[in-house]
């Protein structure tokens, strides 16, 4: 599988009394299922796959997670025995996301919330059960995945001085970082409630995968979560619904509607901002949409 550079657009927030220069990266059409930066934090995993000898792949992942879903749909693709750790019990009927993970031939195995929040326990657990398996942790957070989206900012051909981003696991976030100038910023607006030790932990992470340290140009707010992952929030919601009519846009309630919504808000109240030129990187996670529909019994987009 190899898709093009995704387009970069114009983004016009007059609407809400912005006048900064705004851009949209729009990873969002990469690909229908594989979306946005879920393909570049897997194409280079897929890499190191087929250059040693294992038999399968084993990741984990959230019930509605976008990279499970993604992962599964590649490992169909590539026809690669394809394991899937879920957080969480198993709950009938599956949710959208689970149920085409399992149409595209991936195994799911259901792992505590106790023990899948223990690393020990996972490095055990895969040691016995999944020897053979080349292991991708979650989101696709490790060196491959960083460096996949590295080549996002190079892609970028205009000059800006921000780019806006949602930091789950913090790959995406780690990627962007260490491919700006010293003169630009990655402003990460966190999706997760109560993730008070990310930065720490994402500096940790980024250390472990590339020996260098995450210092300088960046920022995180924890201001945008809206309730927490995978959340029912209404203002979001009226937001998403509103930014679409007005951009044209489709953006999720779990990741890409959270970024938007912290960057429309920090343009208009954040005087750091002023005059600079925006990137706002568009990652995807509409395959999501559906599933979220679904459990909330809403429908987002008429």
């Amino acid at each position: 599988m190899t898709f093009n550079d995704s387009p970069i657009e114009n983004l016009d927030l007059s609407y809400y009394g912005i006048k900064n220069k705004v851009y949209v990266k729009r990873d969002d059409l990469i690909h229908p299922v594989v979306s946005g930066n879920k393909w570049r934090k897997l194409k280079y995993n897929l890499d190191h796959y087929f250059s040693i000898s294992k038999q399968g792949i084993v990741s984990m992942g959230g019930a509605y997670s976008s990279h499970i879903l993604s992962l599964s749909y590649i490992c169909n693709q590539y026809s690669i025995p394809c394991v899937l750790l879920i957080r969480g019990e198993l709950s009938n009927p599956l949710n959208d996301v689970l149920s085409k993970c399992k149409s595209f031939g991936a195994s799911i195995k259901y792992i505590s919330r106790e023990n899948y929040k223990n690393s020990i326990w996972i490095n055990n657990y895969l040691a016995v059960n999944y020897n053979n398996h080349f292991f991708i942790p979650e989101g696709g957070a490790n060196l491959y995945g960083i460096n996949g989206c590295q080549e996002i900012v190079n892609e970028i051909k205009v000059k800006f001085d921000y780019i806006f981003c949602e930091v789950g696991t913090g790959a995406t976030f780690s990627g962007l970082v260490s491919g700006l100038n010293k003169n630009q910023i990655c402003f990460g607006i966190v999706v997760l409630k109560g993730a008070s030790n990310i930065s720490k932990n994402i500096s940790k992470n980024y250390h472990n995968h590339t020996n260098k340290i995450f210092d300088g140009n960046w920022l995180l707010s924890h201001d945008y979560h809206l309730g927490g992952y995978a959340k029912y929030n209404e203002k979001l919601i009226a937001f998403i619904r509103e930014f679409y009519k007005i951009t044209g846009l489709i953006t999720d309630p779990i990741y890409s509607g959270k970024m938007f919504y912290g960057l429309v808000n920090e343009l208009k109240t954040n005087k750091a901002l002023q005059n600079k030129k925006i990137i706002a990187l568009h990652s995807g996670g509409i395959s999501g949409i559906e599933g979220f529909e679904k459990r909330y019994k809403i429908k987002i987009f008429n």
